[in-house]
């Protein structure tokens, strides 16, 4: 284990805030294993003498396990394929970073283990190491534009609905049968929004928002749960907010991340970030309602690009849809003419969302229909992407998940929510009953009586 006594005793930690550093993609260095493996040992080793992170994810308790059962119960013991298995169990959901790691920047140890874990899956994807399934399940403009098209979209649904469909897919694909899946639709989200009526609109802006919105639908709820878009837009509209679509849309980039295809990446950014700044230059503020997307503009495209003055400009623009509300809400323009009330909610803070430094907004907003009661669980759901559906992972997300499970068990609630809904639909595959998630722009929505 690394015994420098030139840098800080292990738990001194730092009092600064933390700060991430540029992703250094462009220089040759970053693909160059040998390179990558000495800063894998520096690191692990480090995270082996602290070991705050156990229980966070199954990356680290892999990590341990495989120290402490080596001939030297140290890092020098552990053969070099473990290293790589770590990285596979690293979904980047940043909680490590964000919520247990002292020793993140500006600390001299300089840990970032989730950008570490992007590089080591960047090399191993450039070194074309990366299976065809994984290829596939992260191509979701693609997979979307076929599934979703008429009659296509039935076909498809009634085959992963069936079991000889889910068995298919496990053979072929390796996802897990249990797993939650979700259904396609030909009429896509940004459709639902673009035929939506928002004229005769008074627009009225604060310091902090134009009053004015451009939603970037997010693969998944433009082809798999068109009604979030349209949930938004509604609620957002009936707030006198009026919503657009961006003109040109693509993937986000977060399922390559995962991924560690950046190339990938750049050619998304290269067609969604010059048609999002054009609309932030006509006057809109970008919404997305998928935390994982916001994420992706607000903090991992700006560290890929930093130079890049349009990717700034999104990310100067860029919300999550509740922390927009709740910004109108304290300039006196949210409606509250709520209609119904929505009795008792556990409500699953997604972990995507949890590490923009947001605050609980969306149970602030919530909170704001009289007769509600929230209850916010803080814990990672376990799904993760394409983690959680993936056989060889799939009982590691559901041990995740359990936490989650448990609390919305016992509270029994009226409804369960997440702002991400693929966190939503895996908390349902742990439950009894038959009673699935309500996203919370539609709880919102049915609170307005909308």
């Amino acid at each position: 284990m690394v015994n420098d006594t030139s840098t800080p005793a292990a738990g001194e930690g730092s009092l600064a805030a933390p700060t991430r550093h540029p992703i250094n993609w462009r220089d040759p260095d970053f693909f160059n294993e040998e390179s990558l493996f000495k800063e894998l040992h520096r690191v692990y080793d480090h995270c082996h003498g602290c070991r705050r992170c156990f229980n966070l994810c199954n990356a680290f308790p892999l990590l341990f396990d495989a120290i402490d059962e080596s001939p030297t119960c140290e890092l020098d013991g552990v053969e070099r394929k473990v290293y790589w298995e770590v990285v596979d169990n690293c979904y980047l959901c940043d909680m490590c970073y964000m919520t247990k790691c002292p020793y993140v920047p500006p600390h001299p140890w300089n840990i970032d283990f989730p950008h570490l874990m992007l590089r080591a899956k960047a090399v191993k994807f450039r070194q074309g190491d990366t299976p065809l399934r994984d290829r596939i399940l992260t191509a979701t403009d693609r997979v979307g534009a076929i599934a979703g098209v008429p009659v296509v979209a039935q076909v498809v649904n009634l085959v992963n609905q069936s079991a000889v469909g889910r068995k298919m897919l496990d053979k072929t694909l390796g996802v897990h049968p249990e797993a939650p899946i979700p259904d396609y639709h030909s009429t896509s989200g940004r459709k639902r929004v673009a035929r939506g009526d928002a004229s005769g609109l008074e627009v009225k802006a604060t310091l902090e928002t134009t009053g004015r919105v451009a939603l970037f639908a997010t693969c998944y709820c433009n082809r798999n749960e068109p009604d979030i878009d349209a949930d938004l837009a509604a609620v957002f509209r009936h707030n006198g907010i009026p919503v657009s679509v961006i003109p040109k849309e693509r993937c986000c980039g977060m399922p390559k991340l995962e991924l560690g295809d950046l190339d990938a990446i750049e050619e998304a950014k290269n067609v969604n970030i010059p048609a999002m700044a054009a609309m932030v230059d006509k006057g809109h503020d970008i919404v997305a309602p998928i935390p994982s997307c916001v994420l992706m503009f607000k903090q991992e495209l700006p560290l890929m690009f930093p130079d890049d003055p349009l990717v700034q400009k999104v990310k100067a623009a860029m919300f999550d849809p509740f922390e927009y509300l709740m910004l109108r809400h304290k300039a006196g323009l949210l409606r509250t003419d709520f209609v119904r009330q929505l009795g008792k909610v556990s409500y699953h803070v997604p972990c995507h969302l949890r590490v923009q430094n947001l605050g609980l907004k969306t149970r602030d907003v919530l909170a704001l229909v009289p007769g509600t009661e929230i209850e916010a669980i803080e814990r990672c759901s376990g799904h993760n992407g394409t983690y959680g559906v993936k056989r060889q992972y799939r009982d590691i997300s559901m041990k995740i998940g359990k936490p989650v499970f448990n609390k919305v068990k016992a509270a029994e609630p009226d409804h369960y929510a997440s702002d991400c809904p693929m966190a939503g639909h895996q908390i349902e595959s742990a439950l009894e009953g038959g009673q699935g998630p309500t996203h919370p722009l539609t709880l919102l929505r049915k609170a307005y009586g909308l």
